[in-house]
């Protein structure tokens, strides 16, 4: 099971976004220089005996042009979208839209859900959470829900594959995850192999190193539940100790360096 990393750019934002408090005013610094940083955005493709899966489909390429809504763009930037669309980003690795046999959705905020469109009105299986569709589309439809979700990357003719349980068998040696916490819905994946390293896929559910090696929360702007947060990030712990498995972050620039010629 050969998996590879797609580059599909960097958004650029404030740190205190991915670790809460990271930068803060106190009394002998009043008024600390914030620290607008890049957080890498990836994509993985598995090729897998049973079927070749896209994980996520990453950000549209008109981000930067309009797409995206001004205030969030204004907070999370992706100035590279068009240039690190998701036909580029497989091409790189030697694939094509149309050799991916399934996608999964992690969860559907506009950085992860943008490239969904390419698989309008197609049989391709689309997999998600419950909990997230329903929280997406509240989100996107509504004034309830989260504000990073857009209808326009979801709302289409998809083959949707609803996940409801904490732990689904996709594929022999692919295992989605709920981990509740970033958003209602987000699912991980335990990727077991043979001869090669376990991959436990926390994605968003750890922006950075830090939030899950050294437990620092995110900002509270990126967790619509705190207390379920803790609770998947100690759910993943175990899973990593048992499965003796290699844990891949949401974001991280530094460790996207050290992937993106695959797992």
């Amino acid at each position: 099971m050969d998996i590879d990393v797609l580059d599909r750019g960097r958004i650029h934002a404030d740190l205190n976004f991915a670790l809460d408090g990271e930068v803060a005013a106190v009394h002998s610094d009043p008024n600390p220089d914030l620290q607008y940083t890049e957080f890498a955005v990836w994509n993985l493709v598995v090729d897998h005996p049973e079927a070749t899966i896209l994980w996520d489909t990453g950000s549209h390429p008109e981000a930067a042009d309009g797409y995206w809504p001004g205030p969030l763009y204004e907070a999370f930037a992706h100035p590279d979208a068009e240039d690190r669309d998701l036909e580029t980003a497989l091409s790189d690795v030697g694939y094509a839209v149309e050799d991916i046999d399934c996608v999964i959705q992690s969860h559907l905020h506009l950085d992860h859900a943008g490239g969904l469109y390419h698989f309008d009105g197609t049989d391709v299986p689309i997999y998600v959470h419950r909990r997230e569709l329903e929280h997406a589309y509240l989100s996107a439809k509504s004034t309830a829900g989260g504000n990073a979700y857009l209808a326009s990357d979801f709302d289409h003719e998809l083959n949707w594959q609803v996940v409801d349980q904490p732990r689904y068998q996709l594929f022999d040696g692919v295992e989605l995850l709920h981990l509740p916490g970033h958003t209602p819905g987000l699912l991980g994946a335990l990727f077991e192999r043979e001869r090669r390293e376990n991959v436990l896929v926390a994605g968003d559910e750890a922006f950075l190193a830090p939030n899950y090696e050294e437990g620092r929360s995110m900002g509270a702007s990126l967790l619509y539940d705190s207390r379920a947060y803790e609770e998947s990030r100690e759910f993943l712990k175990d899973l990593e100790r048992r499965y003796d498995a290699r844990v891949i972050y949401g974001h991280d620039p530094e460790q996207f360096e050290r992937i993106r010629d695959g797992l």
